[in-house]
């Protein structure tokens, strides 16, 4: 951690980080290390430490208007995405030495070979992941990411041997404990540290090196653990937030603010991110075939149903039932993407499984943009006192 010195700790230096999300990426290719982006939670960035690269992940911002995008890309098309290839266009992720895209959605599918052709890096790969799960797509998604390895190793000029690959997972492994620890102090009433500070710790993670972010995260945890002010409040509201991308603090922040604590996700710069592990295997892509497929939960992937209607949703969704009760939620808000059909296709099931058991639930739709501020505060204030 060269120049780290006498930086801030904790949640000061995120703070820093989140406020200028490139700079310690730009800091590290000054080094000499490649700077990989990558879209999506389906990526291993496990590769990408294996040979001692920096897992970037590419973002979005809201606060900046979209100017160029559009003489590309359509405007009915997932605003996110469209944030992203704006940035791009102006430059903003010039510093990235390769990008990796997968087929999250098709959205993201096209925005590769758009990105490709446009604002070509030196290295490019796409990752193709099934959108079912059965036997024959753990087959296929392990021959994809044979093809990754391979791929970035012939870019790096080093092979990624099993043994370089168990101690990344180890590392990331390490990370996605320390996050699950982190999100434990959110159960207490207060809980020790807000969803705006995690969300910036979250984005912050992406996009520094594995064992920095890891330490980073610790001294976030050893701070909050010890305040005796400067915390979250006691609030009647503790709301858990369902959706897609989040990766910018205003609406956090803004539910926060109106009297809430934010307690709980599933969100892609959220749970999704780190909640299971990549397990132990003989065969390291086996284990990693097993996390990123079997084990995220993403609108994008279909469930074979397992037999009627109400198995179905519980097979999809049970695991909300079980974050809303053990973060002791009593509001769930849906935040989805404006033209995100995977989402917006799921979320009447959704609301209809959390309403069936007793929880105030509200969905919101959102165009990622900052512009809507006001009206998102009074939607959610109204809300908010439906709780209580």
């Amino acid at each position: 951690m060269s120049g780290q010195a006498n930086q801030a700790r904790g949640l000061a230096r995120v703070e820093e980080l989140y406020r200028d999300r490139s700079s310690r990426a730009r800091e590290l290719q000054k080094e000499g290390k490649k700077i990989m982006g990558y879209m999506c939670c389906f990526p291993p960035t496990e590769m990408f430490t294996a040979l001692d690269m920096v897992p970037y992940r590419i973002m979005g911002n809201p606060a900046e208007p979209i100017t160029e995008a559009d003489a590309y890309l359509e405007t009915i098309m997932c605003p996110f995405v469209r944030s992203c290839f704006d940035l791009a266009v102006k430059g903003e992720y010039d510093f990235l030495d390769g990008l990796v895209i997968p087929h999250s959605c098709d959205t993201v599918q096209r925005i590769y070979d758009i990105w490709n052709y446009y604002k070509p890096r030196r290295f490019s790969h796409y990752l193709n992941v099934p959108h079912m799960l059965h036997p024959a797509s753990l087959e296929f998604f392990k021959d994809e990411l044979k093809s990754m390895r391979q791929a970035l190793g012939a870019y790096a000029g080093a092979e990624i041997s099993d043994d370089k690959l168990r101690q990344a997972i180890s590392l990331h492994n390490e990370q996605r404990a320390l996050l699950r620890q982190l999100y434990e102090m959110r159960r207490p009433d207060p809980p020790l540290i807000s969803g705006t500070e995690i969300l910036k710790v979250l984005v912050v993670a992406m996009t520094i090196p594995a064992q920095e972010a890891n330490e980073l995260v610790r001294q976030v945890i050893e701070e909050a653990s010890n305040r005796t002010e400067g915390g979250p409040q006691k609030r009647p509201a503790r709301v858990m937030v369902y959706g897609t991308e989040v990766d910018d603090e205003t609406f956090v922040q803004v539910t926060e603010e109106c009297g809430a604590n934010v307690v709980m996700d599933d969100l892609c710069i959220g749970t999704k991110h780190f909640w299971h592990d990549v397990p132990a295997t003989d065969d390291p892509l086996d284990g990693m075939v097993d996390r990123y497929l079997n084990k995220i939960s993403c609108a994008r992937t279909y469930h074979e149903p397992p037999g009627d209607h109400q198995s179905d949703l519980e097979n999809r969704f049970g695991y909300l039932k079980d974050f809303a009760r053990d973060w002791h939620v009593n509001g769930i808000i849906l935040y989805a993407m404006r033209f995100c059909d995977t989402v917006e296709l799921d979320v009447p099931d959704v609301r209809d499984y959390l309403t069936d058991m007793g929880y105030k639930v509200l969905h919101l739709e959102y165009d990622y943009s900052a512009t809507a501020t006001g009206q998102l505060k009074t939607r959610i204030q109204a809300f908010l006192e439906m709780i209580g």
